[in-house]
C-alpha cells in the first residue's frame, strides 16, 4: 500500500485544482508558442520536442521547424534526412523519427486529420500515455490527466507521497489523483497549470513555497518534507565509452560523412567515420584515402553525455587527402562540402567539430 505522511487531511482535487486554475491564470506562461494555437499538429510536435528537452532549448527549433514543416502533410510528404537535418542539435533523435512517421500514419490512415480517439492516438508512433494525454487536452480541451515530471512533484507534494514514483503502483496512484483534478469540462487549462506551476514555482530546488497558493493544502509543507519530496532514486555513475572520429578532408573542401546504423545511438543521421582503435582507423584510411596514416593530427578530445553514457571521442584529421578517386558518394559514404554542412543533420557533436574546421 502507498504511504502518505501522518498529516490528518486529505487534500480536495476540486480545491487545489481551482486554486492551481487561478494562479495560473495570472501567472501561467501564457506566452510559449504552443500556448497560442490548438492545432494539434503543432502540439504534437511540440510534446516530441519537450520531451527531456527544456523549454529554452525547444523554443526556436520549434519555430523552425513549423515554418518548414507546417502540418502533416507536408512533414509526411519529406525525406527524413530533411528532417533530421532540421533537428540536428535537439538530440534524442528517435523523436524526429517518431514524429515523421506518425505524420505519414496520419496521412496514410487519416486522410491528413489527427485523429481524436484515444486508441488511434496511442497507436501512433511515438506516443505513450502522457503525449496522448497532452495532445487530447490541449488540442482538443478533453478531460485528459497528464503526468510529466513537474506535475509528479506537484502531487507528491501536495499529498505527501513520500515512495518512489517511478514504482507501478505510486505511478498508478498518480494518475488517478491527476485524472480527478481534470474537470470534465475540460483538462487544457488545469493540466497547463500544474505543469506551470511545477516548472515555476514548485521547483525541485529551492521551492517558492512562501508564494504558493496550496499551503494550506500541501501535505509536505505542512510536514515540512517540501525539499524530500518526491523520493529520488540514488543516482548511478554513468558509464564511459570511447570511440575514434575520422575526419578526412579532401582538395576540394570536403569532408568524409558515414552514415550512422539504423538502429542505435544518433541512428540514420550522417556523422564521421567511426573506430574502435588505430589498428581500424589505419584500416579504414588505407581503403579509402591516398594518404600516410601516420600524418594524422590529433585534435581536441571531444566528451558528450548522454542520458545513460558518457562518450569521449578522439577525432584525427587528414588535411587535403586525395580520397575522391577512391570512393564515390554511396547510401553509406559521401563528401560533403564543409560550406553547406547545413544540409546534412549532424550529431551536435560532429557539428561543432567540422563547424570548427570549416572556420
Amino acid at each position: 500500500m502507498v504511504q502518505s505522511g501522518s498529516t490528518s487531511f486529505n487534500p480536495s482535487p476540486v480545491a487545489a485544482r481551482n486554486k492551481l486554475i487561478r494562479w495560473y491564470r495570472r501567472y501561467g506562461r501564457h506566452d510559449l508558442p504552443w500556448r497560442r494555437t490548438a492545432d494539434p499538429y503543432a502540439v504534437f510536435v511540440s510534446e516530441l520536442m519537450l520531451q527531456q528537452t527544456t523549454v529554452a532549448t525547444v523554443i526556436p527549433y520549434y519555430k523552425k521547424f513549423l515554418k518548414k514543416f507546417p502540418n502533416f502533410r507536408r512533414l509526411g510528404m519529406a525525406p527524413l534526412e530533411k528532417v533530421m537535418e532540421l533537428w540536428s542539435g535537439l538530440g534524442y533523435y528517435a523523436r524526429a523519427r517518431h514524429l515523421h512517421a506518425a505524420a505519414r500514419t496520419v496521412i496514410r490512415d487519416f486522410g491528413g486529420v489527427f485523429p481524436t480517439a484515444k486508441d488511434d492516438v496511442l497507436a501512433l508512433p511515438g506516443v505513450g500515455r502522457y503525449t496522448a494525454g497532452a495532445i487530447l487536452s490541449f488540442a482538443f480541451n478533453r478531460p485528459e490527466a497528464v503526468l510529466d515530471g513537474n506535475v509528479i512533484r506537484v502531487l507528491c507534494r501536495i499529498y505527501g507521497i513520500q515512495e518512489d514514483p517511478s514504482r507501478g503502483v505510486v505511478r498508478e496512484r498518480l494518475w488517478t489523483i491527476a485524472q480527478k483534478m481534470v474537470p470534465q469540462s475540460g483538462g487544457r487549462e488545469i493540466n497547463s497549470a500544474l505543469m506551470d506551476f511545477g516548472a515555476t514555482l514548485c521547483t525541485r530546488s529551492d521551492p517558492s513555497c512562501v508564494l504558493c497558493p496550496l499551503q494550506v493544502d500541501c501535505v509536505a509543507l505542512q510536514e515540512g518534507r517540501v525539499e524530500q519530496l518526491p523520493e529520488s532514486k540514488p543516482g548511478k555513475p554513468l558509464p564511459e565509452r570511447r570511440t575514434m572520429m575520422l575526419v578526412l578532408h579532401d582538395l576540394e573542401g570536403r569532408v568524409l560523412l558515414a552514415r550512422r546504423p539504423a538502429s542505435g545511438v544518433w541512428s540514420g543521421m550522417w556523422s564521421l567515420p567511426e573506430v574502435a582503435d588505430h589498428d581500424a582507423a589505419r584500416d579504414f584510411v588505407q581503403r579509402h584515402a591516398d594518404v600516410d596514416f601516420e600524418l594524422n593530427t590529433p585534435l581536441a578530445l571531444i566528451e558528450h553525455t548522454f542520458s545513460h553514457y558518457r562518450l569521449h571521442i578522439a577525432p584525427l584529421l587528414w588535411q587535403a587527402a586525395r580520397a575522391s578517386d577512391r570512393i564515390a558518394d554511396a547510401d553509406q559514404l559521401r563528401w560533403q562540402p564543409l560550406a553547406s554542412l547545413h544540409e546534412v543533420g549532424l550529431p551536435a557533436p560532429v557539428k561543432k567539430l567540422l563547424a570548427g574546421l570549416a572556420g
